[in-house]
């Protein structure tokens, strides 16, 4: 009995953590289901991502191995890192001019039917944005409030408090954002309720863009001229063709088309 207080108070974050886990993670999987990156489920299709994603990890060991210096493998984790940093705010400016361009070639009547997907991904991406929005401010607004801590008595009770209340939904939106993140990146926002083939599309723009950030941020990777010119386009021109294989197995086998 004397000990119970002792191990509540040892267990109180757990349990408060796992509440606010589960909390937010059911809130982001509501958002951003996590089948939901396409609408038409192409094994075939699935089958060659795969191989090629692995085969493209499988050349960049290999040039490490056999052209790469140990700052080299230092710069591969650094550009992974930025990637990652990167993907969101990438794909939520990339999103737009794309569904633009599909709403350009659409139909009048499939423009109308568009619209409410739209709707539905600009309030998802929202809540995203805000998320990342409100971490730093909650962050700030800690650091302010233990900082003007004065030494009265009604100041000196009162921030603690502050300071938690603060601290609660900081903690709830770190969760949220860690399981929401990775759903939001492969549903682009839930843009794949838009068009069959947006996430096809998204993906073969965004990778042309990770080309050019990674040439302008970490320059040529390393090993002959030919080898360098293969591995900077390689990439993309490879994910560009599964991602026309997979367009025409759209209008040929499912009946989805681009223009009107």
């Amino acid at each position: 009995m004397l000990l119970a207080p002792c191990t509540w108070f040892a267990f109180l974050p757990l349990v408060l953590g796992y509440s606010f886990a589960r909390s937010s993670r059911n809130r982001a999987h509501r958002l951003f289901p996590r089948h939901g990156h396409r609408a038409v489920d192409d094994r075939h299709v699935t089958r060659v991502q795969k191989v090629r994603a692995w085969t493209a990890a499988a050349m960049s060991l290999m040039l490490l191995g056999v052209y790469g210096k140990p700052e080299d493998v230092a710069e591969a984790q650094e550009q992974y890192m930025m990637r990652l940093a990167v993907t969101p705010p990438l794909l939520l400016l990339s999103a737009p001019v794309v569904i633009a361009v599909l709403f350009r070639w659409a139909s009048a009547e499939r423009r109308s039917a568009m619209r409410a997907s739209v709707r539905a991904a600009l309030r998802s991406a929202g809540w995203y944005v805000g998320a990342v929005t409100a971490l730093p401010l909650l962050g700030g607004a800690i650091i302010l409030l233990d900082r003007n801590r004065s030494p009265s008595a009604g100041a000196s009770e009162a921030a603690p408090w502050l300071i938690l209340a603060t601290a609660l939904p900081l903690v709830w939106l770190l969760f949220f954002i860690g399981f929401a993140t990775g759903p939001a990146i492969r549903t682009g926002f839930n843009t794949a309720a838009v068009h069959a083939a947006l996430p096809a599309l998204l993906t073969g723009t965004l990778v042309w863009e990770f080309a050019v950030i990674s040439l302008v941020a970490g320059g040529l990777p390393p090993g002959p001229p030919v080898i360098q010119a293969l591995a900077v386009l390689g990439g993309p021109a490879s994910v560009t063709a599964v991602v026309w294989w997979e367009i025409r197995r759209l209008r040929t086998l499912y009946g989805v088309t681009l223009r009107a």
